[in-house]
């Protein structure tokens, strides 16, 4: 399997190489679990359990990285809780080899089953990601979306293009949650109608709303 390892804890992440590896057995109370994403925190590197295992003894070449998601491929003996196809999610064991890899073993107790199906989805990136999002709806969801008409439908529920109407009444609870403190508004530009066309070309990504100033 394709996996990054670590040999050098001076050389930071700039010490990370791309190998490949034998796939990890599983042990008395483990899963293999095929990686499919996989999260890394840089501090690791500076982590006595990256490099020694908890007899302080040297590990290197070792894989870091400890979040995961994936799909259980094997079970050791004596597991409990978890099936092979089986869709999971979580942490692995900071002194073992972790997920930056294609396979990794872990413990059962580490993990938990990841939710298949939702209930809805609000669409806001269109695109793949919204393919990909009504694949995840079960039967009955909805799938909410403001990119335009939905170019992917569940295959049993519902697909909703979602366009805002005025309406005097909505407006009105609006200006109230502003006056409760339940919405807040998130202005990130306020520009003159001089300069409308250039802030609506920004050189840099702004957050937030772009306002135009037609009068002071």
């Amino acid at each position: 399997m394709k996996a990054i390892v670590v040999t050098d804890q001076a050389a930071g992440t700039a010490g990370m190489t791309l190998v490949e590896r034998p796939e990890p057995p599983a042990a008395i109370n483990d899963v293999v679990v095929e990686v499919h994403a996989s999260g890394f925190v840089p501090t690791e590197l500076a982590w006595p359990s990256t490099w020694t295992d908890r007899r302080d003894r040297d590990r290197t070449p070792s894989i870091p990285g400890h979040e995961l998601a994936g799909v259980v491929t094997a079970l050791g003996y004596g597991t409990t809780g978890l099936s092979v196809g089986q869709r999971v999610f979580g942490l692995t064991d900071w002194h073992r080899d972790g997920t930056l890899a294609e396979y990794v073993a872990v413990e059962a107790r580490n993990l938990a089953p990841l939710p298949g199906d939702v209930d809805l989805v609000f669409d806001v990136i269109g695109g793949d990601i919204q393919r990909r999002s009504a694949g995840l709806i079960r039967a009955g969801g909805t799938l909410v979306t403001v990119v335009g008409p939905p170019e992917a439908r569940p295959a049993d529920g519902l697909a909703i293009d979602f366009v805002v109407e005025s309406d005097r009444g909505q407006l009105g609870e609006i200006v109230q949650r502003v006056r409760d403190g339940r919405l807040r508004t998130n202005i990130g530009n306020v520009a003159t109608l001089d300069d409308a066309v250039a802030a609506f070309n920004p050189t840099e990504r702004r957050k937030g709303k772009t306002i135009i100033r037609v009068r002071p």
